[in-house]
């Protein structure tokens, strides 16, 4: 039965198995070391069945009730997110290498406040959980007003294709998978901060599969990646399939974090003045190509 607003943590959540809630609990400490042990070796996590199959149908229902927002897009990008070749690199280089990217992106202005995938979301417990597993001493919801909440959709055809996030992890839910294809790989720790790795990643996308991994997510689980530094793919979904649908929850270790101009413009097909606003005042991180 579908509970009424606001919704509940613990219909959300299976706090059987991943007492969010009790972080003194035997339970949570079990499930912090499991997410850390993945994250360390592989740069991955996954929290099998972590939202509970009630409250999955439920999400599915909110990303269907916004899909018309859906901002689609085709483009041919290299691992960079780039669309122009670089005179500077050979044509053969990973950065001359350009690949189709077909899906879309539900923005975080179509999610109403309150809604089952905003309380998740949002939940104190959720980002005290998640910094845990980190091993960070805090995490905040993203304040950018179109990614901090967003689904990935890829439809019958689409494909989200070998790429590198600019965000150091990403925090997700499989929320509908695809009856084919729509397969989630990646290739844990390809490039470091202080090293682009152009040898294996140009092997990674000529079709080699030295390293690459695949993952068998299902609905409800929850996968904690680091995209940063793994370059990582959606296989293209079958013309047969239904939709893959699959919800990022966004958090940053420090209030007040806006995406930069180009990603964002090329994931929701706009900008705002925020996101304006805050390239003027943008530091880098590291050096990486992006």
């Amino acid at each position: 039965m579908k509970p009424t607003s606001p919704f509940k943590l613990a219909y959300l959540v299976d706090l059987g198995a991943f007492p969010i809630d009790d972080p003194t609990s035997v339970s949570y400490i079990e499930a912090v070391d499991g997410a850390r042990a993945g994250l360390r070796a592989e740069g991955c996590a996954v929290l099998s069945g972590f939202v509970r199959a009630e409250a999955v149908d439920l999400l599915n229902d909110e990303v269907l009730e916004r899909k018309h927002a859906t901002h689609y897009s085709t483009q041919v990008i290299n691992p960079y997110f780039h669309t122009a070749a670089n005179p500077d690199y050979p044509a053969e280089h990973p950065v001359n290498t350009f690949i189709e990217r077909t899906s879309g992106f539900i923005p975080g202005d179509a999610w109403d406040r309150g809604c089952a995938t905003d309380t998740l979301f949002q939940s104190p417990e959720m980002a005290r959980f998640l910094a845990d597993c980190l091993e960070v001493p805090d995490l905040y919801c993203y304040d950018d007003p179109l990614a901090r909440l967003v689904t990935n959709v890829c439809d019958p055809g689409q494909q989200l294709t070998w790429h590198f996030d600019t965000n150091e992890f990403t925090i997700t839910v499989l929320v509908q998978p695809a009856d084919e294809g729509g397969v989630f790989e990646y290739a844990p720790g390809i490039r470091s901060a202080a090293d682009e790795g152009f040898d294996a990643i140009a092997d990674v996308l000529a079709g080699g599969r030295e390293g690459v991994r695949t993952l068998d997510l299902r609905p409800g689980d929850l996968q904690i990646f680091m995209g940063r530094f793994s370059m990582h793919r959606v296989t293209r979904v079958g013309e047969t399939s239904r939709p893959r649908h699959t919800t990022i929850l966004a958090y940053t270790p420090e209030p007040g974090v806006i995406g930069r101009v180009e990603r964002t413009r090329q994931l929701f097909g706009r900008v705002l003045p925020a996101h304006e606003h805050a390239e003027q005042e943008r530091i880098r991180s590291d050096a990486l190509l992006d």
